[in-house]
């Protein structure tokens, strides 16, 4: 059996579709969920969907070991970044070498790096007048969106989009090829 770890750190509603992609996939077990925020709606998510879910600070993260301890004694097979905001540490990566994936709401390398996320990326796409945008999966390195590229998918825009539509359409491509990309890569 895969197993999977997710983070999370905002609504979860790609925490919810990877879990009801994989639900009756005897193959995949989603081990937790873990957030860096008390307040996100994920956690409401996971309790109704019966995930368990913890939460965890910054010095549990990235000053302490903990919760590289914890995913190294869960040994998941993936860990995926779910609209989790934090950068990695360093450690992570080199614990868990290509088992890092994250998704990124624009087509990498644009619009990409730290702050880059959410409705500041579907901003900047409709102040630069792109005609399209679309998804990134890829893993994770020490940098922030600069992991090598899995998968990317596009959609068009038209010029009278606003930023809330484009993330629509974002999210619709992710909701699509997140949870696909993630069982090809844990039966790869």
């Amino acid at each position: 059996m895969k197993q999977v770890v997710l983070f999370a750190s905002g609504s979860g509603s790609n925490v919810e579709n990877i879990a009801k992609y994989f639900e009756n996939n005897e193959q995949v077990k989603i081990l937790c969920v873990l957030t860096n925020n008390k307040e996100a709606k994920v956690i409401d998510r996971c309790q109704r969907l019966k995930i368990p879910v913890l939460y965890f600070n910054r010095t549990a993260f990235s000053k302490t070991n903990t919760i590289l301890t914890l995913l190294q004694a869960f040994s998941p097979d993936l860990i995926v970044l779910a609209g989790f905001l934090w950068k990695i540490p360093e450690s992570f990566v080199k614990a868990f070498p290509n088992k890092i994936l994250n998704v990124h709401p624009a087509l990498l390398p644009k619009y990409g790096g730290k702050g880059m996320y959410g409705a500041n990326v579907h901003q900047a796409v409709k102040d630069n007048k792109e005609s399209e945008t679309g998804i990134t999966i890829h893993y994770v390195n020490e940098n922030y969106d600069e992991g090598a590229i899995i998968h990317q998918s596009r959609t068009k825009l038209n010029p009278t989009d606003t930023p809330e539509q484009i993330a629509k359409k974002v999210h619709d491509l992710e909701y699509e090829h997140f949870p696909k990309v993630i069982e090809q890569i844990l039966f790869a």
